[in-house]
């Protein structure tokens, strides 16, 4: 399973082979086939269509000034998506900055993400929160922050606390290649592992922390070895190979529903557009680098694969890509036709019952504001 292996002849600990599934044009060993139900696969394979076209949309509406800023997912679908789609609804997942796409799957009105990035009144945070950092309580998904790192601890103070309670949850804490740098994860891998508390750290390495690469952010030869300090078990997977990362994230989250413990997962794939719409990653990487890793277009791979089950085609392809620029126009549509954050919203939403010498304040504001 790509598990961080023993020691060799010489007494040097090993790195963790890459567990891939999918070998060339989608085809699958049956000694590798981990079994996953066609149902499942459509979903994901939907899922990983849907952020896709979203990334096209918004990067052009962002070029057209009607957002302000958009964080792109494109070449990181599968890393995102099927490991999000092996956890039960049940479980928490708390993301790092490309796990919108979970949120999504997870049913998250894409109204309701539309009105975050416009930061209007359909808003569920009224605009008092970054674009592209959603929040999702309704379907177990936690507040998104810009803060490196920090989501990591949270996942496991959270596994810690349903350990406690008997409650058999198991908590998603995501995290970037740059945020293995932060002490916040240090401290979160040593609580996870000295409490065997149900969690599964999943790192999406995509090889580049905005301008920083891998080769700087760390010298050891892979992420996921990193685990071994620990005491715990790490698995390192095709982040593009999206039957291996739902394969990896399920026999992790099994492990530990069970109690027995937590997994660091490193999913090794690329971010093929800049960090943000503010990005231009041309200025600090070599294009053929991008090229590379486009060949190995995680979408693509898993088209392939439903191709050799005969459960996809072009005809269901073009039918679907319809329904999802039509569901994205009319959310669109919907969002921006939101009106604006009401001001009194400055004091309602911080007091149940508003002082009265906040409510004089408020109703001055208000009628200088003419409202």
């Amino acid at each position: 399973m790509g598990t961080v292996r023993e020691k060799s002849k010489s007494g040097k600990r090993t790195a963790p082979e890459l567990l891939t599934v999918l070998g060339k044009n989608g085809a699958v060993s049956k000694a590798k086939d981990p079994g996953i139900e066609t149902e499942t696969l459509l979903r994901i394979y939907r899922g990983m269509s849907f952020i896709r076209k979203l990334d096209e949309r918004m990067l052009l509406m962002q070029r057209q000034g009607r957002i302000g800023f958009w964080g792109p997912t494109k070449g990181q679908e599968a890393a995102t998506i099927a490991s999000a789609a092996a956890f039960e609804d049940r479980d928490w997942i708390f993301p790092a900055l490309r796990e919108a796409g979970a949120a999504l799957y997870r049913g998250l009105p894409l109204k309701d993400m539309f009105s975050q990035i416009f930061g209007n009144a359909l808003d569920r945070t009224h605009g008092r929160q970054m674009p592209c950092h959603y929040s999702f309580p309704e379907g177990n998904f936690h507040a998104m922050s810009s803060v490196i790192g920090t989501q990591v601890p949270h996942a496991v103070g959270a596994a810690m606390a349903a350990k406690i309670k008997g409650d058999d949850v198991v908590m998603a804490g995501y995290l970037g290649d740059g945020a293995t740098s932060s002490t916040d994860f240090h401290a979160a891998m040593n609580f996870a592992q000295v409490f065997r508390a149900p969690c599964v750290l999943i790192c999406q390495n995509n090889h580049w922390a905005i301008s920083v690469p891998l080769s700087k952010q760390t010298a050891s030869e892979t992420i996921a070895q990193k685990a071994v300090a620990y005491g715990m078990e790490g698995v390192r997977v095709d982040g593009n190979d999206a039957l291996a990362v739902f394969a990896a994230t399920r026999r992790a989250i099994e492990k530990a529903r069970a109690g027995d413990g937590p997994t660091f997962l490193e999913l090794v794939t690329y971010r093929v557009l800049g960090h943000s719409s503010s990005d231009d990653a041309s200025r600090y990487r070599d294009e053929s680098e991008v090229a590379e890793w486009e060949a190995k277009d995680p979408i693509n791979r898993l088209r392939a694969h439903l191709d050799k089950l005969s459960a996809w085609d072009d005809e269901l392809e073009e039918e679907m890509d319809g329904e999802i620029q039509a569901e994205i126009a009319q959310a669109v549509r919907d969002a921006e036709a939101g009106p604006p954050v009401d001001p009194e919203t400055l004091i309602t939403d911080v007091f149940a019952e508003v002082p009265a010498h906040l409510r004089e304040h408020l109703d001055r504001t208000m009628r200088d504001l003419g409202a």
